[in-house]
C-alpha cells in the first residue's frame, strides 16, 4: 500500500507542473474575470410609456348606455359587494387649450341603482340609506379641473347626496378623443376613481361593520350634440 502511494506522488506532481505551465504559456490579457451582471433599467413611471391623447375642445353629452358608476365597500370584512349607478345624465365641457376652463356636471338618478339583488336595491333606496322617495338624485358638479400628468386630470367638485354636499376629488384618465364609429360623431372617453365616506352624506347605516369608506370607479363615453361639428381626428 505504501509502495502505491509513493508511485502516485510523482504522477500528482507532474499533473500540477503541467497545469502551472499552461497558465504561464497563456497569452497576456486572457485571464478570465467574472462576467458583469447585465444592467437593469429602473422601472418606468406610470406616464413614461403613455402615448399622449390629443384633446379636442367641445361640450360632450354623457352617453348613459356607456357610462357606469360603480360603488364598492367591505361587508363585515367578508366580501366586497358592488352596486351600479346607471341612467347617468350630464355633460363635460373640455377646453384642450386650458383644461382649467373645463367642467363636469353629472346627475345620478337613484332609479338607476342596481346591485343585482332586488331586495337590497329596495333597502338602499329606503330611508335607511338614500331615501330615494325624498331625494331621487345624487349630483356632482366640478369646482376645479387641473392636469395631473400625461393623459391624466384631477377633478375636484361637490358631490351632493340627500342635500349633503361634500368635496370629492376624481383621479381621471383620458382614454380617447375621436369620432365614435357608430354614432359618427366626435366623442371623448374617460375613466375615474375616488374614495368617499358614506356617513358624510347621511347614508352611514351599519358603519363601521359595513365599511364607511366606499370606492368609486367610473367609466364614461360622451359625444357632442348631433348638430355640432365633428372633432378633429386624434393625433397619432
Amino acid at each position: 500500500m505504501r509502495t502505491r502511494r509513493l508511485l502516485l506522488l510523482p504522477l500528482a506532481a507532474a499533473i500540477a507542473l503541467a497545469a502551472c505551465a499552461q497558465q504561464d504559456n497563456a497569452p497576456a490579457g486572457t485571464t478570465e474575470t467574472p462576467a458583469a451582471a447585465p444592467a437593469v433599467d429602473a422601472p418606468a413611471g406610470p406616464d413614461a410609456a403613455a402615448t399622449p391623447v390629443t384633446g379636442v375642445s367641445g361640450t360632450y353629452i354623457l352617453d348613459p348606455a356607456h357610462t357606469d358608476v360603480i360603488a364598492q365597500w367591505s361587508h363585515f370584512g367578508f366580501s366586497n359587494p358592488i352596486a351600479h349607478f346607471g341612467e347617468v345624465e350630464g355633460q363635460i365641457v373640455y377646453d384642450a387649450d386650458n383644461v382649467a376652463n373645463s367642467s363636469v356636471e353629472v346627475t345620478l338618478p337613484l332609479s338607476g341603482l342596481n346591485s343585482h339583488v332586488a331586495a337590497f336595491d329596495e333597502h338602499l333606496r329606503s330611508s335607511d340609506f338614500f331615501d330615494a322617495a325624498n331625494f331621487p338624485n345624487a349630483t356632482f358638479r366640478s369646482t376645479a379641473v387641473e392636469s395631473a400628468g400625461t393623459n391624466r386630470l384631477r377633478v375636484t367638485g361637490d358631490l351632493t347626496i340627500k342635500d349633503n354636499a361634500r368635496p370629492v376629488v376624481l383621479d381621471v384618465t383620458i382614454n380617447k378623443f375621436g369620432e365614435q364609429p357608430m354614432a359618427k360623431r366626435a366623442a371623448a372617453g374617460f375613466d375615474a376613481t375616488a374614495q368617499i365616506k358614506r356617513s358624510d352624506f347621511g347614508v352611514g347605516a351599519y358603519a363601521p361593520n359595513v365599511s364607511d369608506e366606499v370606492e368609486l370607479r367610473i367609466t364614461t363615453e360622451a359625444v357632442v350634440a348631433e348638430d355640432a361639428a365633428p372633432a378633429a381626428a386624434q393625433a397619432e
